[in-house]
């Protein structure tokens, strides 16, 4: 064996750590649209749509409507979060699939379109209203037959607040429904404790303008806690306890009711399989799940697919050539990870989206965001060419899909409907 001197070991070292580098650089990735994308480009060429446009499968949603409703406990009702579904025929289909005229709404702008747009509209407000929304809209009652006072419930969360919203009702002499918000656990809002339970108690007992009709506890922290050691679990267990205690407190009070009279609201996408017939509520309330962005993605409800994306041209295909000022660490960007070779600049983009087909897609590293013309690299394996579509699945549904206009309904290959969405409100 020959000698090996300092240098031809630095050197072997030198070799065989470049070879363990290179072994680890990212693998050649991407392929062309799947069959279903395919459709969708089909349908949404035959129907002249050329901008960003928001996607909804029908077939899809009707699935997840059916898949949502053998999931539900007959015994509990659903109430549709209209801010996740922000169109008003998108909220008729599933009203229609789901047996249900009941909505939370989150705004005054989505209440005011709602009482005038759909009368038999059953509303439980998603989060508290200042007192003066709530005045506006009493003074400025729809046209169409809606009743605020038999068909709204007011959210309230404060003792605080419900003395303004009894000074309402006093001033206008008109009986006002008021559901009370308890804090199971997220600690966002809601009555936090049992003392300020009782004020509330207080507060309502002989007043004859305002008028209980139940609890409103939002409870999807508990899947964001880590599976570990029972501590998820525990919270979903201290969800139902804080829910029941608050329940048992309120039979206990002059305030008792029957509780098939009472909305008992708890829930939301997350959680709603988690609920039955005889815990403390009686009706959950869910809305992204039956377009199931992204960040719905979790095992609870994993038999759910879907239903919404956002489809762009793209611009330009080329390859990828950074900046003018970075072009040397473009080179080495390039020659390191295959899928960085070509360059797609889309039609607008900086979505609260991913992209989802073609396969391969990822936004350059180098390059930040861009609304107007982002890039996105690949290998190449897409097969794109400028006009062809690239579909981005939205992280979440509220708001992301009012910033395209009508959405394209699509079933099979045919664009059958345009649904005009709600205007942008938070």
């Amino acid at each position: 064996m020959p000698n090996w001197t300092r240098r031809r070991w630095l050197g072997a070292a030198a070799l065989g750590s470049g070879a363990a580098v290179w072994a680890v650089r990212p693998q050649e990735a991407g392929a062309p649209h799947a069959a279903r994308f395919q459709a969708l480009s089909r349908a949404l060429r035959q129907a002249g749509l050329t901008q960003p446009t928001l996607v909804l499968d029908r077939a899809q949603l009707h699935a997840n409507a059916r898949q949502v409703r053998a999931n539900l406990d007959a015994a509990l009702a659903l109430r549709l979060v209209n801010k996740s579904l922000p169109s008003l025929l998108l909220l008729d289909e599933l009203s229609t699939l789901l047996g249900t005229e009941r909505q939370m709404v989150f705004n005054l702008p989505y209440l005011q379109l709602l009482a005038e747009q759909r009368p038999r509209s059953e509303v439980l407000l998603g989060k508290p209203f200042p007192v003066a929304a709530a005045a506006h809209f009493l003074a400025h009652p729809p046209r169409s037959g809606f009743d605020p006072i038999r068909q709204v419930q007011w959210l309230v969360d404060t003792p605080a607040r419900l003395a303004q919203y009894r000074d309402l009702a006093r001033a206008r002499r008109q009986v006002l429904r008021i559901n009370l918000e308890i804090d199971v656990g997220l600690h966002r809002g809601g009555l936090p404790d049992d003392a300020s339970l009782r004020e509330v108690i207080g507060l309502l007992q002989g007043e004859p303008w305002l008028q209980w009709s139940g609890f409103m506890g939002y409870d999807a922290h508990t899947e964001k806690i880590p599976d570990l050691g029972g501590l998820r679990t525990a919270a979903r267990a201290q969800v139902q306890q804080r829910y029941r205690a608050c329940l048992d407190a309120m039979r206990a009070s002059p305030l008792a009711r029957d509780p098939a009279r009472l909305t008992l609201n708890t829930g939301g996408s997350p959680t709603y399989r988690l609920h039955q017939a005889g815990g403390a509520a009686n009706e959950v309330a869910l809305g992204s799940a039956l377009v199931k962005p992204s960040d719905f993605d979790t095992p609870l409800l994993a038999d759910l697919q879907p239903a919404v994306w956002i489809a762009t041209p793209v611009l330009k295909v080329a390859p990828w050539r950074a900046p003018d000022g970075v072009g040397a660490l473009g080179t080495l960007l390039r020659g390191w990870d295959p899928n960085q070779r070509v360059a797609h600049f889309i039609h607008g983009g900086h979505w609260l989206a991913q992209p989802d087909s073609p396969a391969g897609l990822q936004a350059s590293a180098l390059i930040g965001a861009s609304s107007n013309q982002q890039l996105y690299v690949g290998s190449g394996r897409q097969g794109l060419q400028p006009d062809d579509l690239v579909f981005f699945r939205p992280t979440q549904s509220e708001a992301v899909l009012q910033q395209f206009g009508d959405m394209a309904v699509v079933e099979g290959e045919r664009v059958v409907a345009m649904w005009p969405v709600f205007p942008a409100r938070a």
